[in-house]
Parts: structure tokens; C-alpha cells; sequence
């Protein structure tokens, strides 16, 4: 077992700290007593250690003393500020896993004095086990390291390593922040259903269940999604109809022109991060 003799620190665990805890110890990846959790609020704390058998604290420096995986999990814009409670207490040996947004490896090193950095970004369906991570590792994470690294992400579902870091930011706009694009056609859809007469659970149901059927059929097919289309798109059938309303509204393009505003957002918080340091401000 690859994290069999990890200490493993979750700082910042919310949502998305949680699922990797949740994921770990379903998969038996890790035992409660390897884990460590901090968040600033004690009812918070207190829920995940009765929810999970796990050592609980509010102490960001006390979760990471000891730990020879630290997995960050806080918003990008407390980066910095829990960076700096953590600089003198986090082993130099230790790999940490990032899966905040936006802020480069470079800049994580730099603030935690840690060389050995992986930064991840995976995705919500993470919560059940049916995320994907895209992630890559600094030059300092050997391949013991990456293979640990490759374990411990398994908590959220697949992945994929990548060798570039800018596919990071890609990834975010595209996996990332994905299921937000899913559940807003997913709304829409629900809605429309109702406009039609339907109830809304039964509405709601007929949309859930053909997302799921249909993404599955894609997967199992080895045809294009523009194939899997023609397939029930008869000529001047309800199909046609309905996709020529939606190429009407442009609405490859809007997708498009999303995926690529949350990417630019992405970049952006990776610049503000590196400038704060360069001028000397928090995580100097």
C-alpha cells in the first residue's frame, strides 16, 4: 500500500478536503489515524472527527507538524495568509498537494519553503468517487513521490498527470469548473420540462436520467459525439428542430467563450498571487 507509512495533514478541509478524507478511508487507501484535518471552525472540526475517526484541529500549524503529505485545500484568495502559519512548521521533505485554483507550483514552493509540490485540480463529482484530477508535480517529486501522489488523488476518482503546468489552468475551466456547465443545462432543461406541464420531480427525473444514459452510451461507443447526435436527428424530425434553435442561440459559442473566461480567471489569480510575492507582501 503506497500511503501505508504516510502522515497525511488536510488543511483548509471543506467540501473538497472532505471527499478526499471520505474517499481515502472507503478505498482503505489510509487508516483514520494517519489523517489530520484543520479547519478555522471548531463545530466544523468536531463534525469531521466524529463523521471520520480522524484527528481534528483548528490549528493550521499543529495539522501539518509531523506530516509527510500536506494536501491544501483552502480558497485561493487565504493562499498566502495560511502559507504563512505554515512556513515554519511544515517539514522541507514533506510533498505538498495543491488543489487550490490559480496559484502556481513556483509560488507554493516559494511561501512553504517546500520544493516537492504537486498541484491538482479535480472536480466535484470527486464527492462520490466519480471525479477526474488533472495534475502535474514539480521536478523535486521522484517517482515514489508520484506514485503516492497518483494514491492519494484515486480518493476523488481517476486522473490524469499532465506535463505542462499551464494544462492545470486548462483543466480548471474546462473539468473543473465542467460540472457547473452540466447542472446549469441540467437546470434548464428541468425547467423547460415544467414549462411543458410536467411535474417538477418527474421533470426532473427524465433530465437526470438521460444526462446519465446518455453520457454512458457516449463512453461506451466508440463514435463521435457529432455521430452519437446524427443518430437522433431525423430529417425535419423534433431533433432538427430543436438543435437549429440552439445553434440559433450560439450555443457552442457561449460554452466556448465560458470555458475560456473561467481559464482567463484561473490566470489571473495565479498573477495576483506571484505579484503579492515579488512586492514583498503576504507569503514574502
Amino acid at each position: 500500500m503506497a500511503l501505508r507509512n504516510e502522515k497525511i495533514a488536510v488543511v483548509g478541509c471543506g467540501t473538497m478536503g472532505e471527499a478526499m478524507v471520505k474517499g481515502l478511508l472507503r478505498k482503505g487507501s489510509v487508516t483514520a489515524e494517519q489523517i489530520v484535518v484543520s479547519n478555522p471552525r471548531h463545530e466544523r472540526c468536531d463534525q469531521l472527527a466524529e463523521r471520520y475517526g480522524v484527528a481534528a484541529v483548528v490549528d493550521n500549524g499543529a495539522a501539518v507538524d509531523g506530516a509527510s503529505m500536506v494536501v491544501i485545500a483552502v480558497k485561493p484568495q487565504y493562499f498566502d495568509e495560511v502559507a504563512a502559519e505554515l512556513r515554519s512548521r511544515i517539514s522541507a521533505e514533506a510533498i505538498v498537494v495543491s488543489i487550490v485554483a490559480g496559484i502556481q507550483m513556483a509560488h507554493i514552493g516559494a511561501t512553504l519553503g517546500t520544493p516537492a509540490v504537486v498541484r491538482v485540480m479535480p472536480n466535484t463529482p470527486g464527492q462520490i468517487g466519480r471525479g477526474i484530477s488533472v495534475w502535474t508535480a514539480s521536478d523535486d517529486v521522484d517517482a515514489g513521490g508520484r506514485q503516492r501522489a497518483t494514491t492519494l488523488l484515486g480518493a476523488f476518482g481517476t486522473d490524469e498527470y499532465v506535463s505542462h503546468e499551464n494544462e492545470i489552468d486548462m483543466a480548471t475551466a474546462l473539468s473543473g469548473t465542467g460540472p457547473a456547465y452540466v447542472f446549469m443545462v441540467m437546470e434548464a432543461l428541468v425547467d423547460a420540462g415544467v414549462h411543458l406541464g410536467f411535474s417538477r420531480r418527474l421533470s426532473t427525473e427524465l433530465v437526470y436520467e438521460t444526462v446519465l444514459g446518455s453520457v454512458e452510451y457516449a463512453q461506451r461507443s466508440s463514435l463521435h459525439p457529432a455521430e452519437l447526435r446524427n443518430q437522433v436527428t431525423s430529417p425535419g424530425g423534433t431533433s432538427a428542430a430543436a438543435q437549429y434553435q440552439l445553434e440559433r442561440g450560439r450555443i457552442r459559442t457561449v460554452l466556448s467563450d465560458a470555458v475560456w473566461a473561467a481559464y482567463r480567471r484561473c490566470v489571473e489569480l495565479g498573477e495576483s498571487a506571484a505579484a503579492l510575492r515579488i512586492n514583498g507582501k503576504p507569503g514574502e
